[in-house]
């Protein structure tokens, strides 16, 4: 898939340093006062439900977990649109040789100076977790 647009890019970017485990060009993405919401509202990830605000807290969402996983993660359709560009995934995490899956819409907004200033992940915690106690739990 070819980008269109800054934002698209950046999204574009974002999967690829995620999934390569590229700290550093990851976090580069990201404006000072970014906003990460992975996934939007309360969840263990994300227990205020208000996101990861600032460079800090967001390399603190990619050391707790995006580097604990081991990703898959397929651009089904990207959209974009302005300064905006939402992405359809499907993405796949390996933790101890079985495999998490999820769908997700992933929507990306960039400043005038090409940086994200948002990151909304729309997908279902609770399936997630689903997933893993049927996989983990010894039945």
């Amino acid at each position: 898939m070819e980008a269109k647009t800054k934002a698209q890019e950046l999204g574009f970017l974002s999967r690829e340093y995620a999934v390569g485990k590229d700290k550093a060009k990851w976090l580069s993405l990201f404006a000072e006062n970014a906003v990460v919401q992975d996934p939007i509202g309360v969840s263990p990830l994300d227990p205020s439900g208000e996101g990861h605000k600032g460079l800090e807290a967001i390399e603190a969402f990619y050391d707790n977990v995006i580097a604990n996983g081991d990703l898959i993660f397929e651009i089904k359709e990207s959209i974009p649109c302005g300064d905006e560009c939402a992405n359809f995934a499907h993405i796949t995490n390996k933790i101890n040789g079985a495999e998490i899956k999820t769908k997700m819409i992933v929507i990306y907004r960039v400043n005038s100076d090409n940086k994200i200033v948002s990151l909304r992940a729309f997908w279902d915690y609770q399936a997630m977790e689903n997933q893993m106690n049927e996989l983990f739990s010894g039945d």
